[in-house]
């Protein structure tokens, strides 16, 4: 069944799109993530241009993350003050990646910049996880035993962090931080937002644990709290500036991405938890390796004429 996506410009499988929510919102709910890194190289591996996969799955985004929030609100598992800050640098952080966004756009760069992006991203990540993971079930069901290295240079690292002026208690979290450590941290995350779609939880939730050493009982659910608002000012501010968002493809993700993230939600907390963040990784990992083979693979259509857009 095929529908026409207008500012695409292309037609589409309508299931497919929906398979496609409904997974990257399963994915949200379950690890507290935005699951635009899995959707946006989804709809460019199905032949959306990435200008317009990246805009709209920060649209899709805030469907799943508002859904998943709902979830862990109701278990009081969301440290609203610690978002708060994090949503004034994810604003910040947004509002200048989109205008890299339109600067790469202009210059004719920005396919080839959203592909390298992600390669480095994703693949940086997905190997740290999977070696985590590969560790972390050996020990469990062999009883394998990995040395740890004395990690010196991260005890000073934090130690110097907790010299930052601006000392602010947090009682949700159980936590003093200077509120300049989460504001930094979330600009960085919002200007991924903007360049690659994504809700950025997947670089925010380790940020969270090991640099604010928030609980992991709070990390999810405020990482959710954070991408809602930061997800709204890129899909906004790319909708009015650049003109990329696709309103019947964001329609189609937001509708099954909803209805994935109560799923994962519910499952979250039914399943083996080292098991499927290995499998995140790998999925990540098959993800990256197929964008990183796209960078040297000739385009199926080497001329393409089409009517610019003011």
């Amino acid at each position: 069944m095929q529908i026409y996506l207008p500012i695409a410009e292309i037609p589409v499988n309508i299931i497919l799109i929906l398979l496609l929510g409904l997974l990257t919102g399963f994915l949200a709910g379950m690890f507290g993530i935005g699951g635009g890194f899995l959707a946006t190289p989804f709809l460019m591996f199905i032949g959306i241009p990435p200008a317009i996969a990246v805009s709209t799955s920060a649209n899709q985004i805030i469907a799943s993350s508002v859904s998943g929030l709902l979830a862990n609100l109701k278990r009081g598992n969301v440290d609203i003050r610690m978002g708060i800050f994090l949503v004034i640098g994810g604003f910040i952080g947004s509002t200048l990646g989109v205008s890299i966004f339109r600067f790469l756009q202009k210059t004719g760069h920005i396919d080839i910049v959203i592909n390298i992006v992600y390669v480095v991203f994703l693949g940086s990540i997905s190997i740290i996880m999977l070696i985590d993971g590969i560790k972390t079930i050996t020990a469990k069901k062999y009883n394998i035993i990995w040395e740890k290295k004395q990690n010196s240079k991260m005890e000073k690292f934090l130690e110097h962090l907790d010299k930052w002026p601006w000392q602010i208690y947090f009682p949700k979290s159980e936590i003093s931080v200077s509120v300049f450590i989460p504001i930094i941290l979330s600009i960085g995350i919002g200007i991924l937002v903007a360049l690659m779609g994504i809700g950025g939880g997947f670089i925010m939730i380790p940020a969270m644990i090991y640099i604010l050493r928030m609980p992991s009982t709070v990390v999810v659910g405020t990482s959710l709290f954070q991408i809602i608002f930061i997800a709204s000012n890129s899909t906004f501010l790319q909708a009015v500036t650049n003109n990329n968002v696709d309103i019947v493809l964001g329609f189609l993700m937001i509708i099954s991405s909803s209805i994935g993230a109560q799923l994962g939600t519910r499952s979250g907390t039914k399943v083996d938890a080292d098991s499927m963040r290995s499998f995140l990784a790998l999925l990540i990992f098959l993800v990256c390796a197929k964008m990183f083979l796209s960078l040297f693979t000739s385009p199926s259509e080497l001329f393409l004429i089409e009517a610019l857009k003011q």
